[in-house]
């Protein structure tokens, strides 16, 4: 009975049209899923909503408010009655916009300070400006020649309706007729997403015609020895095609870090491509050309397969952390493989057949040129074969070194720092990152840190109390705090600065609350929020700061039937420290164990391991890379034990895959080792230095999370041929050896040529 493998050679050789049919209609349905591809940014990329921890914090931000849009004034003097007039105004038009639930600056405190108008006078409003206490007037007028307003946003509000009302803001800011030297910036977080999704988009097209541009001169330079040397381009063209429409019909959206999966799949995915025209051009040149479509399809089709699913699997390991972005790129890396090792399975015989494919020229494989008459790529060839051979030969000296090396790397690995800060991933000189400095730098930290109060009644005296107490006892032993705001300090501020003593007075306090006020710190009568206000910090003194507020609370004596939970974005941030750092050596030791598993269940056997052999030491190699860089683990470099398990898989499994065929043709070992090298080692090598320049698109990403990816991937695939063929030499020859094999090696010397 035929294997799928022949059944399919034979679809190809015999309904070559309907293949191809079949071919097209994949295209055009990918094409449709295409459309469907969405680019998301913010919170929901970093936490799963589904986890305690994401559901507090969309909790927060649905319940308590929106993250504020700034609008950052700058002139000459913005204390100016012109100036002043015209923010004011525009301010009132804002007011009326949708979804915005207030809009506050300066100008309000002079209108409070003036019986509700604004004074119409340079003398007058210096006048109030001098009598208003200090600390209220800085955040909103931090100099003379510039000002800000600030527009929150109804609770809730998603992004799509954030980059709505960003949208219709700067369409009034556009007809609004600013007094001359007087100009308006839009600024905040929403801004900063927003533009930062407009930067991503462009980025990604950036960096996939920088991988094609790389890969087809790295494929003109050393595929130069078959037809069609470009055929490889348009391959993984398609199988990039299939992984966007696929991520659309699956409904995984573009992220930062997703961002860099496709140069990563276009480097990876050329392999597929390459060594199939590799294996069918070699049987071309020996056979007709529908048993060179059977030969290629029922051979060299299942070793590749193997080693795609071993690459899939170091994808798949990433599927288990914690982190949206990191998950969203092992399944964009995954499906994407399956689609490369699809595309050039199917495309490549199928391509051969309607061009009637011939070699170059024709090669007599068994009677090799003599050395002083071979092309570059023959003396390439027989060079790594005799090394190979010769590795084989003498397999611990090789062992011991790299060995060390790896475990030197393992032990540098745990001293690289981690970095969970987004505005140190994006470009530096990003507009908007310039002017969240700019607010950051007049106004002090834009960002607070809430904590959220639930009990059976979070307004009685007793709970009000506490909270009080708690945000003062905070704000008064810590340097990095700049204020709290809670439902209990206002209460306090309107009943004359003492909090209530009954339950009737409270609730008498509380109805004169303003109702806006009362949504940006209480949710019914169970749930309430303090937030404290802090100076701006780095994300290792954050992490410091939220966990010492944490420790208060435990320690606190907390009111009967009261939970305390620390919230907010800079939570997140310093969460996803740890979840890195965890979840980077589980989803290492994951992808091992798959690919492990994998390999046994294929094989039947222990030898079956050998590949990883090499894959450990290369994993270790990233490791000393990245703290010799001087780099740090963030959301994408965290992949990189995984991804480099996948990636290196594929090279050591396809020679092992060779060397196992050569094998069972009856040589030793040692001549099976060098008959597989020689034979396989060129197409490995284009596709690495093809996978090489794929990579190296990323080093010249304006993501600084991008470009250091790019630069540590570009060493990682190096390492992986080095693995694949220096070291795996000398573990097959160990495992072939002491691990069952009967055949004696051939004499020293004795060695294929060809």
């Amino acid at each position: 009975m035929k294997n799928p493998y022949e059944r399919l050679a034979n679809a190809i050789n015999n309904h070559t049209l309907t293949t191809l049919g079949i071919i097209v209609t994949v295209f055009v349905l990918a094409l449709f899923g295409l459309t469907m591809v969405t680019m998301e940014t913010g919170d929901d990329t970093y936490i799963d909503k589904n986890t305690p921890r994401g559901a507090l914090l969309a909790h927060y931000k649905d319940t308590y408010g929106s993250d504020a849009i700034m609008l950052i004034y700058e002139a000459d003097s913005v204390r100016s009655p012109d100036a002043l007039r015209y923010i004011d105004h525009l301010q009132e038009d804002l007011r009326n916009e949708r979804y915005v639930d207030s809009v506050s600056g300066v100008v309000d405190l002079l209108k409070q300070a003036n019986d509700g108008t604004l004074p119409s006078s340079k003398a007058e409003i210096d006048a109030i400006i001098g009598e208003t206490p200090p600390e209220m007037v800085e955040r909103m007028l931090p100099s003379n020649m510039m000002t800000i307003s600030v527009i929150s946003l109804e609770p809730g509000v998603s992004k799509q309706i954030q980059e709505q009302v960003l949208g219709n803001i700067g369409s009034i800011i556009g007809v609004s007729e600013p007094p001359p030297g007087l100009s308006v910036t839009v600024s905040g977080t929403p801004a900063f997403s927003k533009e930062m999704g407009e930067a991503m988009g462009a980025e990604m097209g950036t960096l996939i015609l920088a991988a094609m541009i790389l890969m087809t001169i790295a494929v003109m330079l050393l595929f130069s020895h078959v037809r069609y040397r470009l055929l490889p381009i348009g391959v993984v063209t398609v199988g990039l095609i299939l992984t966007f429409g696929l991520m659309g019909l699956f409904g995984i959206p573009v992220s930062m870090v997703v961002i860099a999966a496709f140069p990563v799949l276009i480097g990876v995915g050329i392999d597929y491509a390459i060594q199939f025209q590799a294996r069918f051009d070699e049987e071309t040149r020996r056979s007709t050309l529908p048993e060179a479509v059977r030969t290629t399809v029922v051979h060299a089709g299942p070793s590749i397969l193997i080693a795609m699913t071993a690459t899939a699997l170091g994808f798949v390991a990433m599927f288990f952390t914690p982190v949206p972005m990191i998950a969203d790129f092992g399944k964009v890396c995954a499906i994407g493989v399956a689609s490369c090792y699809l595309a050039a399975f199917i495309i490549v015989p199928v391509f051969g057949i309607l061009t009637n494919y011939r070699p170059k020229k024709d090669t007599d494989l068994s009677n090799p040129a003599p050395e002083s008459e071979q092309s570059f790529i023959e003396r390439y060839e027989h060079l790594i074969g005799k090394m190979a051979y010769t590795i084989a030969k003498h397999p611990l000296p090789v062992l011991l070194i790299f060995g060390m090396v790896a475990v030197g790397g393992y032990y540098l690995d745990e001293r690289v720092p981690i970095s969970a800060d987004e505005k140190t991933f994006v470009p530096d000189d990003m507009p908007a990152l310039e002017n969240m400095g700019k607010i950051t730098r007049t106004m002090g930290a834009t960002s607070t840190i809430p904590v959220v109060v639930t009990g059976d009644n979070v307004l009685f005296p007793e709970t009000l109390a506490w909270i009080d107490r708690f945000g003062t006892y905070e704000l008064e032993h810590n340097d990095k705090m700049t204020g709290v705001t809670s439902i209990a300090t206002l209460i306090r501020d309107y009943n004359g600065g003492v909090l209530p003593a009954t339950k009737g007075e409270v609730d008498e306090v509380v109805a004169r609350l303003p109702e806006a006020t009362q949504k940006r710190y209480l949710n019914g009568n169970m749930e309430a929020v303090l937030e404290f206000s802090t100076v701006s910090m780095e994300m290792d003194t954050q992490k410091s700061f939220i966990e010492g507020i944490r420790s208060d609370i435990a320690w606190s004596e907390l009111p009967a039937g009261v939970t305390v939970q620390i919230t907010g974005t800079g939570e997140m941030f310093t969460a996803i420290m740890d979840e890195i750092s965890e979840s980077k050596m589980f989803m290492t030791l994951l992808g091992f164990a798959f690919i492990l598993a994998f390999l046994l269940l294929v094989y039947r056997r222990v030898g079956a391991a050998s590949p990883l052999i090499p894959i450990a030491f290369v994993v270790g190699w990233c490791g000393a890379i990245m703290y010799l860089l001087g780099l740090d683990y963030t959301p994408l470099t965290a992949v990189l034990g995984s991804m480099s398990i996948g990636v290196a898989s594929e090279y050591t499994i396809v020679i092992m895959e060779r060397c196992e065929e050569e094998l069972a043709k009856g040589v030793g070992y040692l001549d099976a080792i060098q008959h597989g090298v020689q034979k396989i080692g060129m197409a490995i090598t284009v596709s690495g230095v093809a996978t090489i320049s794929g990579f190296a698109a990323l080093t010249v990403s304006s993501f600084n999370i991008i470009s250091n990816f790019g630069v540590v991937t570009v060493l990682t695939v190096g390492f992986s041929l080095v693995g694949a063929i220096i070291a795996l030499p000398a573990v097959l020859s160990l495992m072939y050896r002491y691990a069952g094999s009967s055949r004696a090696p051939l004499p020293t010397g004795a060695g294929v040529t060809g």
